[in-house]
């Protein structure tokens, strides 16, 4: 297939570029360069060492003989380019990755707020409205959250995207329905991709768009099978306090002697999901998409749940690492149960990759390789979900700063 990857220089687009270019698609990256630029407002990098997108899809090209191509466009801004370019290239499928991803960055400030709603929700409202006006038949695949559904729990499994409902008629009958499962969004990046869903359905519905919506889990790990094969190909690998997800923080915590944060009681349930079993997801959920006139398909793409106070301790007894319990910087419960369905995945294959010893370690080993490349001061996490909350925040777990002797 021909396949537009949206934001596929991103920390999980670019391994689904490699993975699906080496299945033997003709893949296009179109980005804005976007998670580059927040790199230099926060004054924060990678960990791992990233050359520019030209730079990596040619030695890509180089090692395998494939081409990626590249294309600088603003989806949530440049709708006529967008449209313009759907029009000529006219992609089978279009993976859409290109949001503002991190739930931190999206609660740092009201203009942190505003960004990531007018990037993340016009981007989608744009590629919808451009693909409709072109008449292009592509599976639109999109990466979502599994933040949607909230983290409380009702003593049931969180199904995938729907739910089965009864409401009472005038009459008095019941009468069955099939709705969305009701989102509880977290954060404002949350509600962006709360928001996603309900286009998506009124586009599904309304113009024949084949559409799904895959509800992710925290993603961990470093590589895949294609970054692996040349340094150049490394993927970014996030460490900061706004972008750095759980597991991947403690490892790196551990790896360079910081206390392990855990914020809160640590009882937060969180779903996760190995790095190279989002890309062989991604490749599933291509190969089956639904027909035009079809509801919007959902899958939830995780693979198993842990709370943070365990994998926090789990990895303190690995690795010898301290474990610090900190103010949480979000509004949340303290304690949070959560079972998930994802039977759709198993049933198309995946063989799903779970915590492991040797991935694990592998993200120590890449830590500490790069270690001289972090800046403690941005590890902790700072951003607060409202401003009672920002002022209990610790921003020195470490206990580095100058303290009055009186």
């Amino acid at each position: 297939m021909k396949i537009a990857i949206l934001g596929g220089d991103g920390f999980v687009g670019w391994p689904t570029c490699l993975h699906l270019s080496e299945q033997g698609h003709e893949i296009h990256i179109v980005d804005n360069l976007s998670r580059r630029w927040i790199d230099t407002e926060l004054g924060v990098q990678s960990l791992t060492p990233m050359d520019s997108i030209q730079e990596r899809c040619r030695i890509w090209h180089e090692l395998t003989g494939r081409r990626l191509r590249f294309h600088l466009i603003d989806l949530a801004k440049e709708y006529e380019r967008l449209k313009s370019w759907l029009a000529e290239e006219k992609p089978d499928a279009v993976i859409h990755f290109a949001e503002q991803r991190a739930a931190p960055y999206s609660m740092k400030s009201d203009r942190h707020k505003v960004y990531t709603v007018n990037n993340n929700t016009n981007a989608t409202h744009n590629l919808l409205a451009a693909l409709v006006e072109t008449g292009i038949d592509a599976h639109l695949v999109h990466l979502g959250t599994m933040g949607v559904y909230g983290y409380s729990s009702v003593g049931a499994a969180i199904p995938e995207g729907y739910l089965d409902v009864e409401v009472e008629t005038l009459a008095g009958d019941k009468a069955k329905q099939e709705i969305l499962y009701p989102t509880k969004p977290g954060s404002v990046y949350h509600m962006t991709k709360s928001l996603d869903q309900i286009l998506f359905q009124f586009y599904a519905q309304n113009d024949g768009l084949r559409i799904t919506d895959l509800h992710q889990g925290i993603v961990w790990g470093t590589h895949t099978d294609q970054t692996r094969r040349h340094e150049q190909l490394i993927n970014r690998f996030d460490y900061d306090g706004d972008y750095g997800t759980v597991l991947n923080r403690f490892l790196i915590q551990a790896a360079i002697g910081h206390p392990l944060t855990v914020h809160g009681t640590g009882g937060q349930t969180r779903a996760f999901i190995h790095i190279q079993d989002s890309v062989r997801c991604i490749e599933l959920a291509l190969g089956d998409a639904p027909k035009s006139g079809e509801r919007v398909r959902i899958f939830n793409q995780m693979t198993e749940t842990h709370r943070v106070r365990d994998l926090a301790e789990m990895v303190a007894k690995k690795t010898g690492a301290r474990v610090a319990y900190l103010p949480n910087p979000r509004k949340e419960a303290e304690e949070n149960e959560l079972v998930v369905r994802n039977d759709q995945f198993l049933k198309l294959g995946l063989e799903p990759i779970t915590l492991q010893e040797g991935l694990l370690d592998e993200v120590v080993e890449v830590a500490k390789k790069y270690a001289h490349r972090i800046d403690r001061s941005r590890v902790p996490a700072v951003s607060a979900w409202t401003r009672d909350l920002g002022a209990r925040v610790e921003r020195d777990p470490e206990g580095r700063a100058l303290r009055s002797a009186s």
